[in-house]
């Protein structure tokens, strides 16, 4: 499972997100372009898309910081989990994104389902385990990658 640490806060790792959804776009058409917005990947399809949109409350000092920044009342997120295969390679992974948008990220690696739960942050673990409860099935093992 892809993740990276942001470069605001280098100890928060997260599987990549935050973006919203523009005016009439699709979710699933704006997790593509979110996905190479903030990796500069192309060469991926969708494996699953979760039933549920899933919740989380920001903390009382992540709502500070995000209300001082943006000058609005920030709650939470409600997200729309998609699942992605990577068809192309690692190198065409790029923290800088596209170009299109400010860069989020400053290191990636791939992981286990429960190292992505571990190096979360704590308001974000639950809805984490729920999307990968729900993408379990996909995420077996290649068997032809050696141990």
């Amino acid at each position: 499972i892809f993740s990276a640490s942001r470069i605001d806060i280098p100890t928060a790792w997260q599987m990549p997100q935050q973006g919203g959804i523009d005016p009439g776009e699709e979710p699933r058409a704006a997790a593509i372009r979110e996905l190479r917005e903030e990796t500069g990947v192309r060469s991926a399809e969708i494996v699953a898309e979760a039933p549920n949109w899933l919740t989380y409350d920001f903390p009382a000092d992540v709502k500070d910081k995000l209300n001082a920044r943006w000058g609005t009342n920030w709650k939470g997120q409600a997200q729309k989990w998609f699942l992605f295969r990577l068809t192309g390679g690692d190198d065409e992974i790029n923290l800088m994104g596209d170009g299109s948008e400010k860069p989020e990220f400053s290191e990636w690696a791939w992981m286990t389902p429960q190292q992505v739960i571990e190096k979360a942050v704590d308001f974000k673990k639950p809805v984490y385990e729920e999307t990968l409860k729900h993408f379990a099935p996909y995420l077996q093992s290649d068997p032809t990658a050696s141990s």
